[in-house]
């Protein structure tokens, strides 16, 4: 059975950038390296209380009125990077995912279409203003996408058991902006010679684009959330989805279709659990 947490997680995962200050204009750096010095920083787990809070009113609240000055904050090297929430312009596009994802009447219980509408207008005209604009994370539910795996390698796992004082466990992914571009470039090539265009190329296109839009000296990371939550007893330990990843693509590269799909065929049984579990009553 799943482990369970007192604490109500959406199983959720996330691909987060860190940005040096030096990336950020000013104000918004002097911000940041003020808010980095701050001793109560919330966590993701404050994040997310904020966000089930919102949905909570009737009617609910798709997507928060103003934007969130709070960020994540890692030390790489002696270099203060932050990634900034901006769960506003998460809730935007999150909500244009949700669109594809249920079907009409389900998503019209859950937000009712004038709700679904103000909140489009209301992206339409902030997006005028921000054309530019991107977000730091990248969510996945149930799952976390194949195409994120390219970007880290199993030497950069970072796993930790848990306990009842310490939290939940925790499995995550940090690599640098400059190694994760490169995979993604090498998966590329390996994977357009082997096949024709497809989810897992258009993925992992759409994944190294996002991830041109940031500071050469960005820290990457990938982290399993909540979704450490549904995933079977010592699954987690054993988990080890970026090499078997990284062997299928080393295998496309030389030409070797059956230890690939081996690789492949080891990723989907392990996912098999969690799938199962999505579409369980």
């Amino acid at each position: 059975m799943p482990k369970v947490s007192s604490v109500i997680v959406p199983y959720a995962t996330y691909l987060r950038v860190y940005e040096p200050l030096a990336a950020f204009p000013e104000p918004e750096r002097d911000h940041w390296a003020r808010y980095a010095r701050r001793p109560d920083r919330p966590s993701y787990q404050d994040e997310l209380r904020r966000a089930l809070a919102d949905l909570a009113p009737t009617p609910p609240v798709p997507v928060p009125v103003h934007e969130s000055e709070d960020a994540f904050v890692l030390d790489v090297d002696g270099v203060v990077c932050v990634c900034p929430w901006r769960t506003r312009l998460r809730g935007w596009l999150a909500l244009e995912e949700l669109s594809e994802e249920l079907p009409p009447p389900v998503l019209d219980a859950v937000l009712p279409p004038v709700l679904r509408r103000q909140a489009a207008q209301d992206y339409e005209r902030w997006l005028a203003i921000n054309p530019d604009a991107r977000p730091w994370i990248r969510t996945a539910t149930w799952q976390v996408p194949i195409n994120w795996f390219v970007l880290v390698s199993d030497e950069e796992r970072e796993y930790d058991k848990g306990d009842s004082v310490d939290g939940p466990p925790v499995l995550r992914y940090r690599t640098p902006m400059v190694q994760a571009r490169r995979r993604v470039a090498r998966g590329l090539r390996a994977l357009r010679e082997a096949m024709d265009e497809g989810p897992l190329i258009d993925g992992l296109v759409d994944v190294g684009r996002w991830l041109e839009e940031f500071h050469p000296r960005s820290l990457v990371e990938l982290d399993y959330g909540g979704l450490v939550h549904a995933l079977p007893a010592g699954a987690l330990e054993d988990d080890h989805s970026a090499a078997d990843v990284a062997e299928g693509i080393a295998a496309l590269r030389r030409g070797d279709g059956t230890a690939a799909g081996a690789a492949y065929a080891r990723l989907v049984e392990r996912w098999r659990s969690v799938r199962d579990l999505r579409s369980a009553n």
